[in-house]
């Protein structure tokens, strides 16, 4: 994926900037301005297939990581615990409307799994406003503690404090030497080498 972002990127139209794989965008606006858009195109009779496109794939890739996490581990969650870091939809932010986090925590919990969620500053918005009903979610205080116990890392938002992290620590405290990560911050060959089953974006698993 680093290679096709490259290739895409060398056109001075379009550059790189932007070029990331991910777990999908969400936000108050992106979202919002595209279902707009496509009704707008609908109230005059047009077709708008690339929008209809953009929107559904869209959807699907907020369920990418949640496939990768079933794949590895099964359909039935029940016991499995998963540390996730990153509520927000991007760094920077409190903002998790339409967050690629909460399709991700819906999918596990639904199967049987428990979520110990860590955001720098997004943490008492999801809890008030988007996980208030989910009573399979728990909060860590710093991004460590949510480690404690857990079956594997997910990692959803780019947050900087996450990606320089202490690995050694990392694989003290998880049962398994697993993470998921939806933002490919790590170097998978690296990964690999330093003893972790890595599982990101279009990158063939390690």
């Amino acid at each position: 994926i680093n290679k096709v972002r490259q290739g895409i990127g060398s056109d001075g139209r379009i550059g790189n900037k932007f070029l990331y794989a991910g777990p999908g965008f969400g936000g108050s606006c992106f979202p919002k301005d595209l279902r707009a858009l496509k009704k707008t195109a609908e109230d005059f009779g047009y077709d708008s297939q690339i929008l209809e496109a953009v929107i559904d794939v869209n959807e699907r890739q907020k369920k990418v990581v949640a496939k990768k996490v079933i794949t590895e581990f099964g359909e039935d969650l029940s016991g499995k615990v998963f540390a996730l870091w990153g509520l927000a939809f991007k760094r920077d932010t409190d903002d998790v409307r339409e967050s690629p986090a909460i399709d991700v925590i819906t999918e596990l919990t639904k199967r049987g799994a428990k979520i110990k969620a860590y955001d720098p500053q997004a943490m008492e918005e999801a809890k008030e406003y988007y996980l208030k009903d989910n009573a399979d979610v728990d909060y860590a205080g710093e991004m460590y503690s949510a480690l404690d116990g857990a079956d594997a890392l997910i990692i959803i938002t780019e947050w900087r404090e996450f990606e320089s992290p202490d690995f050694g620590e990392i694989k003290k405290k998880l049962k398994n030497p697993v993470i998921f990560d939806g933002r490919n911050l790590y170097n998978s060959e690296k990964m690999r080498k330093n003893g972790f089953k890595y599982f990101c974006i279009g990158v063939k698993n390690s």
